[in-house]
């Protein structure tokens, strides 16, 4: 298959890409440093230039591509542990986060409009955040979406490729929970206060957490390219989401450090203002979209992902 990836210099834009490749399929990327991406890409992936919010000087691509992945979108907590801590949102951020995912879609569905020939599918990236805050109710993939900023978001950007079901293209949202990798995205910053000998619960501990490894991330959004059934909304989460406490246990047992040291919610609350929702609200997220067509997780519970991760 031919391929545009946008997004693909991220934590799960890299590690599809990296299988993509080895499956034998071309890629091509759409980034706004292709020098910089063209350094960090495999040999035979060919960047191209794009301002995030138009189809200028990329748009003549679309007609020889058999499928289109749509990951694009400015990081919601931040790239760093540094970001996470001194860049709260304010109303200034969340309109970046907010526009780079629904600019991206429209511009993306108006070259796939104009083109003779259309992709045959289309994966758009979403996330659990979606549904907002939940308790302990289980979530599936038929639950409406939340009130909140990131649910907001969400919609938003999920409703911006929304067109593409109208003019016969196959399109399949994901729904992402924490994507785990040994390197990059967010299980370092959740793992250094275990390093450091100060790991614990957050807040009340009983937040579930929706998460899922990353290499059943990058096999789920394959079995959902070649899958000419599926359509629609899927959680990628595994099936076992956990509360935090029990996420602090695991992750002490097998770091060999304490996880007994709390850190209050308040504390949270005042560190990181609203973006403390990102570890303080959580979502019993299950993958039932997933399973009922046949996905087979690799990663089932969170102690097996964390081993083969450390």
């Amino acid at each position: 298959m031919k391929i545009l990836i946008t997004g693909g210099t991220g934590l799960i834009g890299r590690a599809l890409i990296d299988a993509l490749v080895a499956d034998g399929h071309k890629i091509h990327v759409l980034t706004r440093n292709p020098d910089k991406a063209r350094n960090a890409l495999p040999s035979g992936v060919l960047p191209f230039q794009w301002d995030g919010h138009s189809p200028t000087g990329w748009s003549h691509l679309i007609p020889a591509m058999d499928a289109v992945v749509n990951l694009a979108g400015e990081s919601i907590a931040g790239e760093s542990l540094l970001d996470i801590l001194t860049k709260p949102w304010n109303a200034a951020s969340k309109a970046r986060i907010r526009q780079s995912r629904v600019d991206a879609g429209n511009a993306l569905v108006a070259a796939i409009e104009a083109a003779e020939h259309k992709p045959e599918v289309f994966i758009q990236a979403s996330a659990v955040g979606y549904y907002g805050a939940c308790g302990d109710d289980e979530i599936n993939e038929g639950f409406d979406a939340g009130d909140d900023f990131l649910a907001e978001t969400c919609r938003l950007w999920e409703d911006s490729t929304a067109k593409l079901d109208e003019i016969g293209v196959r399109r399949a949202v994901i729904r992402t929970g924490l994507a785990l990798a040994a390197k990059g995205g967010i299980l370092p910053i959740v793992l250094l206060p275990f390093r450091l000998f100060a790991g614990g619960k957050l807040g009340s501990g009983e937040q579930y957490v929706p998460w899922i490894h990353i290499e059943d991330e990058v096999n789920a959004i394959r079995f959902l390219l070649t899958n000419k059934a599926a359509r629609g909304v899927y959680n990628f989460a595994a099936p076992n989401p956990l509360r935090q406490r029990e996420l602090a246990q695991v992750a002490g047992r097998l770091l060999h450090r304490p996880s007994f040291i709390p850190t209050p919610g308040f504390i949270l609350k005042l560190v990181l203002g609203e973006k403390s929702t990102l570890v303080l609200d959580g979502q019993r997220v299950v993958p039932e979209n997933l399973q009922l067509e046949g996905f087979p997780f690799k990663f089932n519970t969170f102690e097996a992902a964390l081993a083969d991760l450390l």
